[in-house]
């Protein structure tokens, strides 16, 4: 088992939960209510919290204490987790643009016979095939005209 876990793996009843926060058991039933907090529960309904709740415990008292509200709180605790969620993602794309520059240069060195052609040569080669494209889109078409009736061999 590892760290994360335990600390995840919920042990405490809310009275020795309140004890290890600081705080009172009804104040846990109150944060829980607002949707700060959300113990998990044993089949017969009874909450049991673990160290990481603990911890968002003693972090909600020391921002009350610090004057913030509780609707305060629950916004801060919510940026707080898109945050991580942000920085998370943030490092899945950073890897992943590593994995791509990685991949682009050992293209680029495994071809050293590939050409390179500067920019101002591909703006010109684009000019040439965009008048080309013009000219064929405006050529005058020419059609062959079926036979009429007339004009066909008669057997």
């Amino acid at each position: 088992m590892t760290r994360r876990d335990r600390s995840e793996q919920a042990n405490y009843v809310i009275s020795v939960a309140a004890e290890l926060a600081g705080m009172h058991p009804q104040t846990l039933r109150v944060y829980e209510r607002k949707g700060l907090l959300n113990p998990q529960r044993t089949e017969g309904n009874s909450r049991r919290y673990s160290d990481t709740d603990i911890q968002l415990l003693k972090k909600i008292q020391q921002l009350t204490a610090e004057g913030i509200n509780l609707a305060g709180v629950t916004r801060i605790l919510e940026l707080e987790r898109r945050m991580r969620q942000l920085q998370a993602r943030h490092e899945r794309t950073l890897e992943e643009l590593n994995e791509l520059h990685e991949e682009l240069a050992s293209v680029i060195h495994g071809r050293s016979d590939f050409p390179l052609v500067p920019f101002r040569e591909i703006r010109r080669v684009r000019r040439v095939l965009k008048s080309d494209a013009i000219d064929r889109a405006t050529r005058r078409r020419v059609f062959a005209v079926p036979p009429s009736d007339s004009e066909q061999p008669r057997t």
